[in-house]
């Protein structure tokens, strides 16, 4: 007799876990604005505590969300090692767990940083330390007690730039964000028997802060978003959108890879 095919019933993969983060710590750094300052709302706005990471004082507009139970800010250096490891050991001292670690942290000088043969190797050093050198430390000190806890996850913000040249580069923004991109696949395997976990998102052009440029020239803002298939430049939301669901259970098992937000950009031939 012919066995009658099967019938298998599906079942929504996510289905009872929410994006919720109740009870979760954060560490977010270049958090003062622009990408790192969305991600750490979102993420305090959806119950976790913040400590948010800047070298720029708190603006105007950030101290009204500052609170002593989710959100605190600490001004300093992401370069200094002292620094972050104290910043991060108060928050463990705090709430008793660090779950979720957000390199947002990041320079691009176009009046320094230019081509292979005119970057100013000062400032070359400067963007590595900052864009790079930060993010081993910021995950040097964080490992730790996340392997304690055995569990957390990390995301850190890349570039579009990484994975492409550029007739008018910015040689050490993009070297360094490609750096990024390796850095987090080996922390990767090492966090992975903890289950701890770490990826990159890579931002295609996006409106923030470090775009000022566009606000002064609208007319440089239409021709870039005039090559974007989807016909619009990211927003600061797009990526904490992003980052939010690698943070998540719901990408549980997703590590040492890359997430781009470009708008299709990276796709054109």
């Amino acid at each position: 007799m012919r066995q009658k095919n099967k019938v298998f019933q599906t079942q929504p993969l996510f289905d009872g876990i929410p994006m919720s983060f109740s009870g979760k710590t954060a560490i977010v750094t270049g958090a003062a604005g622009g990408m790192g300052l969305n991600i750490a709302l979102n993420l305090a706005d959806k119950g976790a505590h913040v400590v948010l990471i800047d070298i720029k004082p708190a603006s105007t507009n950030l101290k009204k969300h500052i609170n002593k139970d989710l959100i605190s800010f600490e001004q300093g250096d992401v370069t200094d090692s002292g620094f972050i490891k104290g910043v991060i050991g108060n928050a463990y001292t705090k709430t008793g767990r660090i779950d979720y670690l957000v390199n947002a942290a990041g320079v691009l000088w176009f009046d320094k940083d230019r081509s292979t043969e005119e970057v100013d190797l000062d400032a070359w050093d400067r963007v590595m330390e900052i864009n790079l050198k930060s993010m081993i430390i910021t995950c040097r000190h964080a490992l730790p007690y996340m392997r304690k806890k055995g569990s957390g996850a990390m995301v850190h913000i890349a570039s579009v730039q990484a994975m492409r040249g550029d007739d008018k580069p910015q040689v050490a923004y993009q070297a360094s964000k490609a750096g990024i991109i390796s850095l987090s696949k080996t922390v990767a395997l090492e966090g992975a028997k903890d289950r701890i976990r770490s990826n990159s998102i890579l931002p295609g052009p996006t409106v923030s802060p470090m775009q000022e440029r566009w606000v002064k020239n609208p007319d440089i803002q239409r021709l870039t978003e005039s090559i974007i298939p989807l016909g619009r430049a990211g927003t600061t939301q797009d990526i904490a959108d992003a980052t939010l669901f690698l943070l998540s259970d719901k990408a549980s098992y997703i590590t040492g890879t890359e997430l781009v937000v470009d708008g299709g950009l990276l796709a054109r031939p």
